[in-house]
């Protein structure tokens, strides 16, 4: 990174391509009826001209001030949307003969909402749908995973109040989490409020100040949050006003992180409800299977208290109700939904089936109360277990979910929680150190980073110089030289040297922030891939109730009608018996118990099996997306690369001794904390060990000094030493000859780095430092090939290094010295050419690629955030495990798919019979208990299935 201009410091490090920066600053809440815009004006020469323009613009109905800056060109006006709009106010700037330059005619402001309630696919669609059809909302993400959905909207149209009303009416439940950019936001407590008057003098006075946009108040916390543009002011100022104007003690708060706290209180509420299903489901399956076939028990079971009502029955239908209408209320809840917005989902295949055993085992209780000759079966049992199994899964996947929202935090925690402030007089001479949190830093603040700490905002040195690990941006483990005018990243850490930093970027304007937006946006789109079992369930329940009406009437009219013979019917029952028998017995054949069990049991052997294999798959979105995968990006360093630099040769250019040469070498990189210098230090110990040779422990170094982005020099005893690249020996006045540019030539087309040990004037010999692929990453990239899937490198090193590499592990396509966003790029133009991508990284900077690929593999020695941005992570760091992953996703769908036709064959050939098509000739019908015991073998059946499973081995196993 090159020292930069000025104007280049006000530029954000990862602008995205796509982005469309205006100079409108938008106040996100029109709750306080009082907005800001902030727009640019030419033409002003003078201080006298911004007067006039803001006299012209005070003279407007609404707008109550206006602040017009003729240095900086630009206007800060606040006024209520009601009575002027930003037409008006730019109409009445350019009347004024001025030229009003970035404004935007359409204010457009942002909110994220939590939605509560979705369960699928088409419940994301139906909270898309409904906020699309608002007028004043111009674009709706939902996220299904996040439970979230983030709405573009015009605020003079429409305000967040109607949105969550829009919500609400479509069925769900939701609830405002943020507007606007939370980046540029600060939660202050007050101390000393006795009414809320102080509380709205604060408010007022707040609202008064130049770069706030918007305040909102907490009577009750006494808490306030305030709005405001990083270039006009900021948090610790706002604090400081606060308490020297206000006369009130103000302070830093640090709001909890509610989703973590939500999502927790979900997750144990699909326990509690699980855990209360069975302390009733498991009763009344021992009631109902176990117990009957054991003579004492199975006597006192079928026990007559009234006719043919036994005691067995009592019990399981006692057992039953409380499992069906308490803990099953969420069904009905969700089914009256879906059938409102005109759809069905798993709840209504749930209500349905559970609905049909209920009320069929209710009839029968009754009908063997009045009757002393009925024999039926009930089915209490075939409920009970149908709603312990969905919830079973619910909880299993409110777990995953809770996960997706790790990334983010983890991001966010990669900042420092405090910075060392400098207070500087006007010859730049230090006064005072004060150590404060981050969250109070503000723009062209000065920062002291001590060596070892890691820069908590975005900024440009402005004395001092050392080593920066930027692996959290770049991914390349060697740190960059560092020196005045160079910029540095929020997150990355400095090695060595102490620097001050003039901060450039806080807020959402850093790195780090925009890194974290789009993790965020990425994880907020919706899947492409639609639930199989969604998809059938939109055809599958009325094509079922139809067939039953149908069955039902089918039997009953002719019955009626005398059209057919009378000792068809059983005993104790007649037409209109015999028919509903009939259409139940299709209904409960028909229960959709396997349907909701093909997946989620599949999903549970294949991700077990795979933490034992060492992949470690995060749901069945994952899996399901990753057996479709045709092209896989991989991250260099970390991913194909072992990730340390390790010296692969040295050679002795002059009559030295490799004993003198090694010591020297130690000597100087000792006292270098840079890797090449400490893996030059191991490299040199080991070869003198190898040779019995002595390390010198008493070489007196005198004079140590780096040079940046070149090597090191000192003097070792009487001589001197210098050891870097080629910039250094030219800049030492030490001559290169042909022999060691060849040498550099040679080294460079393999994808090493040379590092040249020069002896009082003369190159006595070089190492070549290499970061080493992994062993297996060759045989990784074959065996992909043979399985169809097309391989790609990404990288932010350079060309050379990037294309050595590529071409030793056998890839044919590479992309080098890309940044983050850039990756993420690359990945999004692989999936518009039609590929199904799945990117492998390790690094913080391969999180944005890791999310926007239809699959995301992180190697597990990688960082936490890789990790959680990821959809499978490689446990072992392993390659072979990439080869696994695809592999066993491909067999868990299959697995999946063969499920489906487990789950569904035995109602499709159990329907017809279930709908008396052989009774006529064969006097064969299939009751609702035999239905009900068709339904128990699918399910079995699919279970069956899935634990087959358990037997996959790995198609692929690298061995050295």
């Amino acid at each position: 990174m090159d020292a930069n201009g000025k104007d280049d410091l006000k530029i954000p490090l990862l602008e995205p391509s796509d982005a469309v920066v205006l100079d409108i600053k938008p106040v996100r809440n029109v709750d306080h009826g009082v907005r800001t815009i902030t727009f640019k004006i030419g033409g002003m020469e003078c201080a006298s001209c911004s007067t006039s323009i803001e006299s012209v613009l005070q003279e407007l109905n609404g707008v109550e001030s206006a602040i017009v800056s003729a240095l900086q060109g630009q206007a800060v006006v606040k006024y209520v949307p009601e009575l002027v709009g930003v037409k008006a106010i730019k109409e009445a700037v350019e009347d004024a003969g001025f030229e009003v330059t970035e404004f935007s005619e359409q204010d457009i402001a942002v909110c994220r909402l939590k939605i509560n309630g979705m369960m699928c696919t088409s419940c994301s669609e139906s909270v898309e749908r409904a906020l699309s059809m608002v007028e004043g909302v111009k674009k709706v993400v939902v996220g299904l995973a996040l439970e979230e959905a983030k709405v573009n909207y015009d605020p003079n149209v429409i305000n967040t109040d109607r949105i969550v009303e829009a919500v609400e009416d479509a069925g769900f439940g939701a609830e405002l989490i943020g507007s606007g950019n939370d980046g540029n936001k600060v939660h202050i407590k007050l101390e000393g409020i006795v009414s809320p008057d102080n509380m709205n003098m604060i408010k007022s006075s707040l609202e008064s100040l130049n770069g706030v946009n918007h305040v909102e108040i907490d009577m009750e916390e006494c808490k306030v949050t305030v709005g405001y543009d990083p270039d006009l002011t900021g948090s610790r100022s706002l604090i400081q006003f606060i308490q020297e104007s206000c006369h009130y003690q103000a302070s830093l708060y640090v709001p909890e992180r509610r989703y973590e706290t939500e999502k927790n209180h979900e997750i144990k509420l699909y326990r509690n409800q699980f855990l209360w299903s069975c302390l009733f489901s498991v009763p009344l399956l021992m009631f109902s299977m176990v117990l009957p076939m054991i003579p004492p028990y199975g006597n006192w079971l079928n026990y007559k208290l009234q006719n043919m009502l036994t005691v067995g029955m009592v019990l399981r239908w006692i057992l039953c109700t409380p499992v069906q209408f308490i803990i099953g209320k969420r069904f009905y809840v969700g089914s009256y939904h879906a059938l409102r917005r005109k759809s069905a989902n798993m709840d209504v295949l749930v209500a349905l089936g559970t609905n049909a055993a209920y009320f069929y085992s209710v009839y029968t209780v009754i009908k063997a109360l009045i009757s002393d000759a009925f024999e039926g079966q009930d089915f209490f049992e075939t409920s009970t277990m149908l709603i312990s199994f969905i919830l079973l899964g619910k909880y299993l996947e409110s777990i995953a979910k809770g996960k997706t929202s790790d990334a983010l935090a983890k991001l966010t925690d990669l900042a420092p929680d405090t910075a060392c402030l400098l207070t500087m007089d006007n010859n730049g001479n230090v006064i005072s150190e004060t150590e404060i949190s981050s969250q109070l830093i503000q723009k062209n603040d000065v920062l002291k980073i001590f060596p070892g700490s890691k820069f908590p905002v975005d900024g440009v040195i402005i004395d001092g110089h050392g080593y920066v690990n930027e692996s959290m941006i770049t991914g390349e483990a060697i740190p960059i030289a560092k020196s005045t005018g160079d910029r540095v990243i929020g997150g990355t850490v400095n090695e060595n040297g102490c620097l001050l930093i003039k901060v450039t970027h806080i807020g959402s304007e850093t790195a780090l922030s925009q890194i974290v937006q789009i993790v965020e946006a990425a994880q907020l789109a919706r899947a492409p891939v639609q639930k199989l079992a969604d998809r059938i369930s939109r055809f599958f329940v009325p094509a079922v109730v139809a067939a039953a009406l149908v069955t039902w009437l089918a039997w009953y009219i002719p019955g009626a009608l005398g059209l057919y013979p009378k000792s068809w019917i059983p005993k104790a029952m007649d037409e209109f018996e015999l028919a509903l028998q009939f259409g139940i017995s299709v209904l409960v054949v028909a229960c959709p118990c396997a349907l909701g069990l093909a997946t989620p049991t599949a999903v549970m052997v294949a991700t077990g099996k795979g933490a034992t294999q060492g992949v470690l798959i995060k749901g069945g979105n994952a899996l399901e997306k990753a057996h479709k995968v045709n092209t896989i990006v991989f991250d260099k360093t970390g991913t194909l690369t072992v990730g340390k630099p390790e010296v692969v040769s040295d050679v002795l250019f002059s009559e030295i001794s490799m004993e003198e040469f090694c010591n020297l070498a130690i000597a100087v990189e000792a006292n270098s904390e840079h890797p090449i210098a400490k893996a030059i230090v191991e490299h040199a110990k080991n070869k003198l060990l190898d040779h019995k040779s002595q390390i010198a422990n008493n070489s007196v170094v005198k004079d140590f000094e780096e040079h940046p982005g070149a090597g090191v020099g000192c003097k070792v005893g009487d001589k001197t030493v210098f050891v870097g690249n080629k910039k250094l020996m030219r800049l030492s006045n030490v001559s290169v000859d042909p022999e060691i540019e060849n040498y550099f030539s040679d080294n460079e087309k393999l994808a090493r780095t040379c590092v040249l040990v020069a002896v009082d004037g003369k190159v006595a010999g070089a190492f070549a430092v290499t970061d080493p692929v992994k062993p297996e990453a060759v045989h990784v990239i074959s065996f992909l090939r043979s399985m169809n899937v097309n391989s790609i490198m990404v990288t932010g090193d350079n060309w050379s290094t990037a294309t050595a590499i590529a071409k030793e592990v056998g890839i044919e396509n590479v992309y080098a010295e890309i940044d983050p966003l850039g990756k993420a790029d690359r990945v999004k133009d692989l999936q518009a050419r039609g590929k199904i991508v799945a990117m492998v990284g390790d690094g913080i900077n391969d999180s944005p690629a890791l999310v926007a690929a239809n699959v995301g593999m992180a190697i597990g020695a990688g960082t936490d955030v890789a990790i959680e941005a990821a959809d499978i992570v490689l446990i072992k760091s392993n390659l072979e495990d990439v080869i696994t992953a695809v592999d066993l996703s491909r067999k868990t769908i299959a697995r999946i798919h063969l499920n489906y036709v487990w789950a569904l064959g035995y109602n499709i050939l159990g329907m017809p019979i279930a709908a008396g098509v052989l009774f006529p000739f064969t006097g064969i019908r299939l009751p609702p208990w035999l239905a009900g015991a068709l339904m128990a073998a699918s399910s079995i059946s699919v279970v069956c299935s899935s634990l087959l499973l358990q037997t996959y081995k790995k198609p692929f196993t690298y061995s050295k």
